[in-house]
């Protein structure tokens, strides 16, 4: 009877062991191979973004200055999100912010050819002021602007309103014309 019960342990023991074996092996039958190269899915997928030149002032505030710079699309317009990378400033040692801190964006619109640039009144008010400073102001958005085929001209505004001379040497009632004579010559 002790034989008996050996055999039938040993022997429960061993179909035990097969059937777990077929069982585990099994298991994979239904299931795709696995990829070589699995897809690698971000929780935070890239966005399109577009190539464009921002130009801010050189360190003398002589010449304007391009940073070739890839921007997010997002809901706004390309024309929007190059003022907003104006007012945030150039990302190159060496070149000088255009717009006055404070300022914001509080509109945009492009109509027949000419963008209407609408900033809030710190753009004149925390203006360092100058000629030169002004010249570098206005041809920094203007140039920014019109390398988009739907802008040729730039009319700025403040608080929704043209004004006679936004910071008190150029004429700003009219739309201004990209300007390539205030470009760094080794950038043209």
């Amino acid at each position: 009877m002790k034989l008996t019960k050996k055999v039938v342990v040993v022997l429960s023991i061993a179909l035990l062991s097969i059937g777990l074996t077929i069982g585990c092996t099994n298991l994979g039958l239904n299931q795709k191979p696995a990829d070589k190269d699995p897809v690698q899915v971000n929780p935070n997928p890239s966005q399109e973004k577009f190539t464009a030149k921002v130009y801010f002032s050189d360190q003398d505030a002589m010449f304007l200055v391009p940073e070739e710079q890839k921007i997010a699309k997002d809901n706004r317009s390309q024309a929007e999100l190059l003022v907003d990378r104006l007012i945030a400033g150039p990302t190159e040692t060496g070149h000088g912010s255009v717009i006055p801190e404070g300022t914001k964006l509080l509109s945009l619109e492009i109509v027949e050819g000419i963008a209407y640039v609408n900033f809030s009144r710190e753009v004149k008010t925390n203006h360092w002021g100058g000629s030169a400073g002004e010249n570098m102001t206005i041809y920094s958005v203007v140039n920014t602007l019109t390398q988009l085929p739907e802008v040729d001209r730039v009319q700025f505004l403040i608080d929704g309103e043209k004004e006679e001379s936004i910071w008190g040497h150029s004429y700003t009632m009219e739309p201004f014309e990209f300007n390539k004579e205030l470009v760094d010559p080794r950038h043209r």
